[in-house]
């Protein structure tokens, strides 16, 4: 015979051991406590509590840096856990979601158990949560925002960590909200990595950095969200490899702003939709050449050197490049453009888009880019647009970023091992850092060929 689920529910005595079981701690301080206050007396335990204490304290005044790696992160997971997501709190939120199963017999609620939490900054929680069976993530997909307000936070992200087990990243407060330093040049070239160059900060309160080698960036934002500073910080984290020829700039500045300073240390620079095709066009021809050297070789990548440079195209406003001028001219770039998005990363040949409208119809070569970040758009399908599928589902609200100056430089990436949606923030890089970078490069110049196509 098979078997059967009884009617009955479980104990209320059994079901406090199970969460003693899952909460050994709960029962060992106190526990502890009691025993050190019988055996060593209550004034004896009081100082010895009063010493760890002080001592802990000294420590968090003393060394900042070890503290908060190792104690913080602690100390905020336990307190949030047994202050902000105790029982009946995280109990009643998920049943006002509706968030929970019901026992066909007994008729039982029961709701997903809250295992662990874990507070790596001071504004966001990872949560790991044990579902029940018949339950998904993307019930809990669905149910964002009202669990968004049923937890008094700003926003939720959602990743599956195993079976019948989810992480909700519960960002509870803004955690940018102070302008971040422009990156420093370094000075020797053998001190920089184009795999691994800082632009700004996660909202974790780690780096954020970017690979350049072997990568296309797309970069989506309206207008004063902050894409340039994107560009900006890359350019001075291989501020080195530009001034010793190891990375050639190949810029496009239809909009003839902020980037027109950097045409002394481009290696090409086009400033119209016709002299931008020009320049294109012969990216690409260098891109072939190496191709056919690496194949000359038997290699079938480059490392970055004078001899093999990594070349990067940067092009701005991409929209009046591929879609708002000239139709032949664009017709042109955008088959160009999709050769380099195809073949350009073993030759060291990179490129790096910004865009206002991430359509298809504006860049229809948007899918060739390996690495997307969104900032502040105007609309929620944008996210989609930069993210992929469903990423603003899972978290990434960049429309809702508000209008406004103090936001510039924030967004969201997808984090590649998880695919959750990460909120970041570029370092600010202003007019005078721009010109530093400029003098820094111009400097130590050892590059001969420079040629400015406008």
């Amino acid at each position: 015979m098979g078997t059967e689920s009884s009617k009955r529910k479980r104990g209320a005595e059994m079901t406090a051991a199970g969460w003693v079981v899952r909460h050994p701690g709960s029962v060992a301080a106190p526990a502890a406590l009691v025993a050190s206050g019988v055996e060593l007396g209550w004034t004896a335990t009081g100082g010895i509590l009063g010493g760890a204490a002080a001592g802990l304290g000294a420590w968090y005044r003393a060394h900042p840096d070890t503290f908060d790696r190792f104690a913080a992160p602690r100390i905020r997971s336990w307190q949030r856990r047994w202050l902000r997501y105790i029982g009946p709190r995280w109990r009643n939120a998920l049943i006002a979601c509706d968030l929970y199963t019901t026992h066909r017999k007994t008729g039982e609620m029961r709701v997903p158990r809250l295992v662990r939490v874990h507070s790596y900054s001071p504004s966001v929680d990872t949560l790991t949560v044990q579902l029940h069976p018949g339950q998904h993530l993307r019930q809990f997909e669905a149910k964002l925002p009202e669990l968004t307000e049923a937890l008094k936070v700003e926003r939720i992200a959602i990743e599956r960590v195993k079976p019948r087990h989810i992480a909700l990243i519960v960002e509870r407060r803004e955690p940018f909200t102070e302008v971040i330093d422009a990156p420093e040049m370094v000075y020797d070239s053998d001190a920089v990595d184009p795999t691994d160059l800082y632009v700004g900060e996660t909202e974790y309160g780690t780096d954020w950095r970017i690979p350049l080698l072997g990568q296309h960036i797309f970069a989506a934002g309206a207008t004063g969200a902050g894409k340039n500073s994107i560009v900006a910080s890359l350019l001075r984290g291989v501020a080195p490899l530009i001034r010793d020829g190891s990375v050639r700039l190949w810029l496009c500045d239809p909009k003839q702003m902020e980037f027109a300073k950097l045409a002394g240390i481009a290696h090409r620079y086009a400033d119209t939709e016709t002299a931008a095709a020009e320049l294109v066009d012969e990216y690409v021809e260098d891109m072939q050449a190496t191709q056919r050297q690496l194949q000359q070789q038997g290699r079938r990548k480059i490392t970055p050197s004078p001899l093999t440079p990594l070349n990067l195209l940067v092009l701005d406003e991409m929209g009046a490049l591929l879609t708002y001028g000239d139709p032949n001219v664009a017709r042109g770039l955008r088959k160009q453009l999709g050769l380099v998005g195809s073949q350009g990363r073993a030759t060291g040949h990179a490129m790096t888009g910004l865009v206002q409208e991430p359509t298809k119809d504006t860049v229809p070569v948007r899918d060739l880019f390996t690495t997307r970040v969104c900032l502040r758009v105007t609309s929620a399908a944008h996210v989609d647009m930069v993210l992929g599928e469903n990423a603003r589902l899972r978290g990434a609200l960049a429309d809702e970023i508000p209008n406004d100056p103090a936001t510039a430089g924030i967004g969201y990436v997808i984090r590649q091992r998880s695919r959750v949606p990460m909120r970041v923030r570029a370092a600010y890089v202003n007019d005078g850092e721009l010109d530093e970078l400029v003098e820094f490069v111009r400097a130590g110049w050892r590059s001969a060929d420079l040629r400015v196509a406008a």
